[in-house]
């Protein structure tokens, strides 16, 4: 998916105005038709009525269609809202990505448009040169029928999305298919190079924002064209300040530094694209929103653990090397430094067990979540997953702690 496509993906009014575009379209075509043939006769179900009932039946369609585009964006604003208070304002990029709501709006707005490019089309009177366009008014008729369907779909839809379960499996869901594009299972465990010492020539980022996606197959591009080695000093849904190392370029030649930081896109916030973290933050804050006080709801607490044990066992099989790609003749070209499997399980397990210190459902689940993955864990994971379960129970220790004795960032906050 190219960066144009994601962008559009996550804005709202891309669906309506496409089916708005098709909409004025289909009713000049329309229009068009029924002056080229003789419509005029009275066939099966074609509208039969004269300037003045063509007139208000459009009217008549124009004006529910208003109401009923107005209404469908007030319900959306509503559920918006209701769910960044009850549930977390990360979440809100699902809903706008939801494609049932913008092909209900969509559809509204097509209507509205189609009956008004319609309306223009209809001449004369009853006493005078008369021209009714039968088969878009028959069309305008038809499209209202359709808006009513999807009206109803769209309020079933509504009532459903807004369930704790129904948001929390499909955060989930999101976050597996991210995972297996970033881990797949069938991957074999393969040999890593060490990247170079640091001491390269680095560049650093001319605007503030968060690491959301790396291009390395263009990156391995300008490695191999300068032969040089590319190593980026942030891993994916890290916060990267204006003006602080970005890449580091190990070589005799340094590539241009603008193409190195177009390859390295930050954005306004996370994003889940290539950041398994952030499928994790997202039901982790939903967890932490249900064991407040104020909400006290530990059923979507659990239900949120659940998710997150099938992820960790999915992440707990699974090798999770760095991202870097290799030249033809076996030397590093890109590295992209990435977490390991010690920091998702800390990520997952550390603030729900300590919001949820007192909740006895929650910690049986927790348990029973690190004993699954001590069974299941790779070797190489075996250790962290032992580490919590030896920590886990005492309030006063964090579930996890890293064996490097410097803190690192990577990006999982």
């Amino acid at each position: 998916m190219t960066r144009i496509s994601r962008r559009l993906r996550d804005k709202f009014w891309v669906v309506p105005l496409l089916f708005a575009g098709a909409a004025v379209g289909l009713a000049l075509a329309l229009t068009a038709l029924d002056d080229w043939f003789d419509t005029s006769l009275s066939l099966p179900l074609l509208f039969a009525g004269g300037p003045e009932g063509a007139r208000a039946l459009l009217a008549a369609i124009i004006t529910s269609m208003i109401s009923f585009t107005a209404l469908v964006f007030s319900i959306t604003i509503v559920v918006l809202q209701l769910t960044s208070s009850q549930f977390s304002p990360r979440v809100l990029r699902t809903f706008l990505r939801d494609w049932v709501n913008q092909v209900a709006l969509g559809v509204f707005v097509a209507t509205f448009v189609y009956a008004l490019v319609v309306l223009r089309a209809v001449r004369g009177t009853a006493q005078t040169d008369t021209f009714v366009p039968q088969l878009a008014v028959t069309a305008a008729f038809g499209f209202v029928l359709a808006s009513v369907v999807v009206f109803l779909v769209y309020i079933d839809h509504i009532a459903q999305s807004i369930r704790a379960a129904t948001i929390v499996t499909r955060i989930a869901e999101e976050t597996r298919e991210v995972l297996d594009q970033r881990h797949p299972p069938d991957a074999a465990e393969r040999s890593l190079l060490q990247p170079p010492e640091s001491g390269g020539h680095r560049v650093d980022a001319e605007a503030p924002g968060v690491v959301q996606r790396v291009d390395d197959r263009a990156l391995l591009e300008l490695a191999e064209e300068h032969g040089v080695t590319i190593c980026l000093l942030r891993a994916i849904g890290e916060f990267v300040p204006e003006g602080a190392p970005l890449v580091e370029v190990h070589g005799d030649v340094v590539p241009d530094e603008e193409a190195l930081r177009a390859h390295v896109h930050l954005g306004k916030e996370r994003a889940l694209d290539e950041d398994v973290g952030f499928g994790l933050r997202q039901l982790i804050d939903i967890a932490e929103r249900a064991l407040s006080p104020g909400v006290n709801d530990p059923t979507t607490a659990v239900q949120v653990i659940d998710q997150l044990h099938d992820l960790l066992r999915r992440l707990a099989t699974r090798p999770l090397p760095p991202r870097q790609r290799i030249t033809g003749a076996g030397r590093l070209a890109v590295h992209v430094p990435g977490p390991g499997f010690s920091d998702y399980l800390a990520l997952a397990v550390d603030e729900i067990a300590h919001w949820g210190s007192d909740v006895d459902r929650v910690q049986h689940r927790l348990g029973v979540l690190l004993r699954d993955l001590s069974e299941a864990a790779l070797p190489a994971h075996r250790p962290a997953v032992a580490r919590a379960l030896q920590s886990f129970g005492d309030p006063s220790r964090a579930l996890w702690r890293k064996q490097s004795p410097e803190p690192t960032d990577t990006g999982l906050r």
